[in-house]
C-alpha cells in the first residue's frame, strides 16, 4: 500500500493539490459505508479534476494495479469492495455543479454530487432532478449513474438511463471519454455513454454528466391507504394518473410486516387501520394548490372505497406529518435491529404479477422453511421491490442458495428482473450466473475484454471475467 502511495506521489506530483491520496491509517477513521471492506485496499485516490482522475488510471495501467471507482458508498451489493493491492478511485472531491440552465432544464455536475445537492441547488430554479431515493443525502451522481439507479418516481420518468443527456468519465486505458451533450435528439452513431451506465465501474470511471432536470411542484398532498392486495395500490395509481388535473408525485406499497414493525420503531399509531388488513399505500400528489391537491386526494380514495375494499385511510395535515409518512418507508434500517443479517434482495416483475409473485414467493419461503417470512416493500407504478427475509436460520450462509432460488425463482418467465436498481457487485455472483441470460452475459463479457484487456476495473465483480 506505502509503495503504491510512494510511486504516485512521485510520478504524479505535478497535479499537486488536484490529488489527493489518503492511507490505511486514514481510511480507519472513516466509514467505510455500507459494506465493512469498501477500505480492504487500504490506499485510495481522490482527484479533483477529471485530468488527474485520468493520470492516476494510466498510472494503474501502467503498473497492473487495478481500480475500485466509489462515490458515496451507499451500494448494497458489494460492488464498492477493495482488496490489498487494489486502488480506491474515489469521486469524493468532484462535487461541483458547474451549471444549471433553467431553460433547458439541464445540470450539468461533476460525478461527487450528491443528490441531495443536486436537489437543492435546483430548487433554487424551481426544478429538481427527475429521480429520488431514499439515500439522496449520500448517494452520488456517478455511483447512481455506474448502478442506474431507479427509486421513486421511476414509474414516470424513467431510471438514471433516462436521466443522462451527455457524460465524462475515464477509461481503463486512462483515456477521457467526453460527450457532455446537452440535448435530447442525437443521432450520431453508437451511444457509447450507455455502455458505462449501469456498468458498475467495470468499463470506466464516471466524471461528470448532464442531466435532464423537471419541474417542482411544491402544492401536494400526502396520504397512507390501508387495500386488500397490490392490485388496489394499481387501480388507484391508474385513477390519480389519469386525472390530468394533478401529477402523482410517488406510490410506495408497504405489506404489513414491514410497515407494523416500521411503525412500531416510530411510535407512529396505525389505529386508522382495520385489523388484518394486507398492506398500505403510501400515495402522494400535486396540483395547482395544496387545497385542490388535497380535495382531488380525499374525492379520488372515496370514489374508489367501496370498489377495492380499502380499509383505512389518513391524510397528512401537515408537511412534518407528511415527512413522518414517508419515513414509514424510506427509513428501513429497523429490518436489520429486528432481523439481524437479514439477507436482502431488490427484483422487479411486471407490475400487474405483483400479488401472484408475492404469494408464491411466501409460498416458496415457506416450502424451504416454515419459519421463514418476508418484510415486501417497493415502488408499486413499477413492479420493483425490496425484500428481506426473516426467520430462524435465515440468516445462515448454508441457507442462502435456498433462499436465494426461493426469491428469483420464476422471476425471468413473469417477464422481471432478479436485479431492479441496486446492481450485482459481488453479492449476487450467483444470481447472475444462474438466473441472468447466458448470451448477455456473453456479450458484456466480450464488451469488457474490449474495453479493459487487463481486467483492471472493479475486478471480480459483474461481468466476471471468464464467466
Amino acid at each position: 500500500m506505502m509503495e503504491i502511495i510512494a510511486s504516485l506521489r512521485r510520478e504524479l506530483d505535478g497535479f499537486g493539490e488536484n490529488l489527493v491520496l489518503i492511507g490505511a491509517d486514514a481510511l480507519r477513521e472513516r466509514h467505510p459505508g455500507e459494506h465493512p471492506d469498501n477500505f480492504g485496499a487500504g490506499v485510495m485516490a481522490q482527484p479533483a479534476t477529471p485530468e488527474a482522475a485520468a493520470a492516476v488510471v494510466r498510472w494503474c495501467a501502467t503498473h497492473g494495479v487495478p481500480v475500485v471507482p466509489q462515490g458515496g458508498r451507499t451500494g448494497l451489493v458489494g460492488g464498492g469492495v477493495s482488496r490489498p493491492g487494489e486502488l480506491i478511485l474515489s469521486t469524493g472531491r468532484l462535487t461541483r455543479i458547474e451549471a444549471i440552465d433553467p431553460l433547458a432544464r439541464t445540470a450539468v455536475v461533476e460525478a461527487g454530487v450528491t443528490l441531495q445537492a443536486l436537489q437543492e441547488a435546483a430548487a433554487a430554479f424551481g426544478l429538481v432532478p427527475g429521480i429520488d431515493l431514499a439515500a439522496r443525502g449520500s448517494a452520488t451522481i456517478g455511483g447512481m449513474i455506474a448502478t442506474n439507479a431507479g427509486g421513486i418516481l421511476a414509474f414516470r420518468n424513467g431510471v438514471m438511463r433516462h436521466q443522462v443527456l451527455g457524460l465524462e468519465a475515464v477509461m481503463p486505458d486512462g483515456s477521457l471519454y467526453s460527450d457532455l451533450t446537452q440535448v435530447v435528439k442525437v443521432s450520431a452513431g453508437p451511444d457509447i455513454k450507455q455502455l458505462l451506465i449501469g456498468s458498475e465501474g467495470a468499463f470506466g470511471f464516471v466524471t461528470r454528466a448532464v442531466l435532464k432536470l423537471d419541474r417542482f411542484n411544491p402544492m401536494r398532498a400526502t396520504a397512507l391507504v390501508g387495500l386488500p392486495d397490490a392490485a388496489a395500490a394499481l387501480s388507484i395509481i391508474g385513477h390519480f394518473r389519469s386525472n390530468t388535473s394533478v401529477e402523482l408525485e410517488g406510490a410506495e406499497l408497504m405489506w404489513w410486516p414491514f410497515l407494523r414493525d416500521s411503525a412500531t420503531e416510530r411510535g407512529f399509531a396505525l389505529d386508522w387501520l382495520e385489523a388484518g388488513t394486507p398492506a398500505v399505500l403510501l400515495l402522494e400528489i400535486s396540483a395547482a394548490s395544496e387545497a385542490e391537491a388535497r380535495e382531488t386526494l380525499e374525492d379520488g380514495l372515496a370514489t374508489l372505497w367501496n370498489d377495492l375494499r380499502l380499509s383505512g385511510a389518513t391524510l397528512a395535515a401537515s408537511l412534518d406529518q407528511s415527512r413522518r409518512f414517508w419515513a414509514l418507508r424510506e427509513e428501513s434500517d429497523f429490518i436489520y435491529r429486528f432481523a439481524p443479517a437479514a439477507p436482502s434482495f431488490d427484483i422487479s416483475v411486471p407490475p400487474g404479477l405483483l400479488d401472484t409473485y408475492v404469494a408464491a414467493l411466501l409460498g416458496r419461503l415457506k416450502a424451504a422453511d416454515p419459519a421463514f417470512d418476508a418484510y415486501v416493500y417497493g415502488h408499486a407504478a413499477d413492479g420493483n421491490l425490496h425484500l428481506s427475509v426473516t426467520g430462524p436460520g435465515s440468516a445462515e450462509p448454508e441457507r442462502r442458495d435456498a433462499i436465494e432460488d426461493a426469491v428469483y425463482g420464476g422471476i425471468a418467465e413473469l417477464g422481471g428482473s432478479f436485479s431492479a436498481e441496486h446492481g450485482v457487485g459481488q453479492e449476487k455472483r450467483r444470481a447472475y450466473l444462474t438466473y441472468g441470460n447466458a448470451a448477455r452475459r456473453a456479450a458484456a463479457g466480450a464488451v469488457k475484454a474490449a474495453l479493459d484487456p487487463q481486467d483492471l476495473f472493479n475486478r471480480g465483480k459483474a461481468p466476471y471475467r471468464g464467466a
